[in-house]
């Protein structure tokens, strides 16, 4: 049995209003930025390069660093001294 059409009239919204999740439909998707830029990309792949031949040391204690992820976070960090696009910091929780 075909179905009715009815007959009321679609208003037209305004598609300005704000979303209360947080988060945005997935029809609707804009382009992703890059979070890092190349120069960030740079000093990450230096401080890597340094980390494996032994060169690459710890800030205030001068020891040597082992660990990947820590030389990914000391090129970061001087990444971010020298004012390239890198997201900041996470901030650490209080203890309680």
């Amino acid at each position: 049995m075909p179905r009715k059409k009815s007959s009321r009239k679609k208003s037209a919204r305004k598609s300005s209003r704000k979303s209360k999740g947080g988060r945005k439909k997935s029809g609707a998707r804009k382009k992703s930025r890059r979070k890092y830029g190349p120069k960030a990309s740079r000093k990450v792949e230096r401080s890597m390069h340094e980390m494996k031949r032994g060169k690459l040391r710890s800030g205030r204690s001068g020891k040597k660093v082992s660990s990947r992820k820590q030389a990914i976070a000391i090129g970061l960090s001087e990444a971010r001294a020298e004012g390239a696009k890198v997201p900041r910091k996470r901030r650490s929780r209080k203890k309680t």
